[in-house]
């Protein structure tokens, strides 16, 4: 029987996630150990992408500094695995640097589910007590975004010269096992690789559950209109917070699995230019979208390290042109080929923003009223 309307294009959606799921499942299959460990590390990136997307394409806060976020994962698990190849040791770098004893706050890395749920609790603390200062004072736009860098350069700046605690700018590495089991063995890697995979299928769908609820419709009428959110009662400031802990939390995760596909962390991975970097993943690839965030990660990652190899004075020039091309050409990215929805305009408002705005002027205040200071 052939689908049609809206439930035929549901199944086929479904259909095209589902292809895409065994794909990602079955890629050790026909992959080798190095285009799977590549592959495995796109992923960890495609997973900080969509985080990155719940805030900037659904809510409309731009931030460029989510890379301290992914860095404060990885450095969460590189701590916990560098503990454990130091066997009850203190670490290289610290002998180096002078110190006798493990510090404080190293100590509770040494467990790795600590350092598991730590990877994922602090970069969500550090997101919830930044927006709550900055979204309840209604700092927002390239204010904020300017903010975000300044916490980036203050970030990298005190792990650079915390040595004897960070490692300094070479950053924690020389880690070859994870619970006892070598980090260079095939079958760990096609483990670690399946971990990833289903880390980001589990976290697009809580994205996409969390889109298509109310909440999300909430979070795409801040984007659109929060002036008008507000004004009908709702707390705009409460919501940027949680998504921006909730994305924070996401690119923390991602963190810590992109430490255990590529062995080192440093300061270099987390500063300005790697954040900028997420942002344009999403942009290429198709901002509010959720998929589009991730295909643009791993496709841009992908051309990035083809280019690098095959031209490797001139692959910058390539992907420079890439992203022209797709910024001109391709104004909702790679997703908009396929008809993905896309993060609209004032049209799309949600319908109960739309109602309440029938009685609202352009700046959120009621037709003929005065606005209030």
């Amino acid at each position: 029987m052939q689908l049609t309307g809206i439930s035929g294009k549901r199944w086929w959606i479904l259909g095209g996630y589902a292809i895409a799921a065994t794909a990602l499942f079955c890629a050790p299959l026909v992959f080798s150990d190095f285009l799977l460990n590549l592959l495995a590390k796109f992923l960890a990136f495609a997973i900080v992408a969509i985080g990155l997307d719940l805030i900037w394409g659904y809510t409309g806060i731009l931030s460029l500094g989510h890379g301290i976020f992914f860095g404060l994962g990885a450095y969460a698990m590189a701590m916990y695995l560098k503990l454990e190849a130091s066997g009850g040791k203190l670490p290289d770098f610290m002998g180096w640097s002078g110190l006798k004893e493990l510090p404080l706050f190293w100590q509770p890395f040494e467990s790795f589910g600590a350092a598991v749920a730590l990877g994922i609790l602090i970069p969500a603390a550090l997101a919830l007590g930044l927006g709550y200062f900055t979204f309840r004072n209604r700092i927002r736009g390239v204010y904020f975004t300017i903010l975000t860098q300044a916490l980036v350069i203050i970030t990298t700046t005190l792990l650079v010269g915390q040595q004897a605690f960070t490692g300094g700018t070479n950053g924690v590495t020389g880690y070859t096992t994870l619970l006892g089991h070598s980090l260079a063995a095939p079958e760990t890697k096609r483990m670690l690789y399946w971990v990833t995979a289903a880390a980001l299928l589990g976290t697009f769908v809580l994205c996409r559950y969390l889109t298509g609820s109310r909440f999300g419709k909430v979070l795409r009428a801040i984007r659109d209109g929060e002036n008008r959110v507000r004004f009908i009662g709702y707390n705009p400031a409460m919501y940027q917070v949680v998504i921006f802990t909730v994305s924070a939390a996401i690119a923390g995760l991602a963190g810590m699995l992109f430490v255990l596909h590529v062995g080192i962390i440093s300061p270099s991975m987390l500063g300005i230019v790697p954040s900028i970097e997420m942002v344009l993943w999403v942009a290429i690839g198709g901002r509010g979208t959720l998929i589009g965030a991730a295909l643009g990660a791993i496709l841009m990652n992908w051309a990035k390290s083809e280019f690098s190899t095959a031209y490797p004075e001139g692959w910058l020039f390539f992907m420079g042109a890439m992203f022209v091309i797709v910024v001109v050409f391709l104004p909702k990215g790679v997703a908009g080929l396929f008809h993905w929805r896309g993060i609209g305009a004032r049209g799309m408002l949600p319908a109960f923003v739309r109602r309440s705005g029938s009685k609202l002027g352009a700046g959120g205040e009621k037709e003929g009223s005065v606005p209030q200071g």
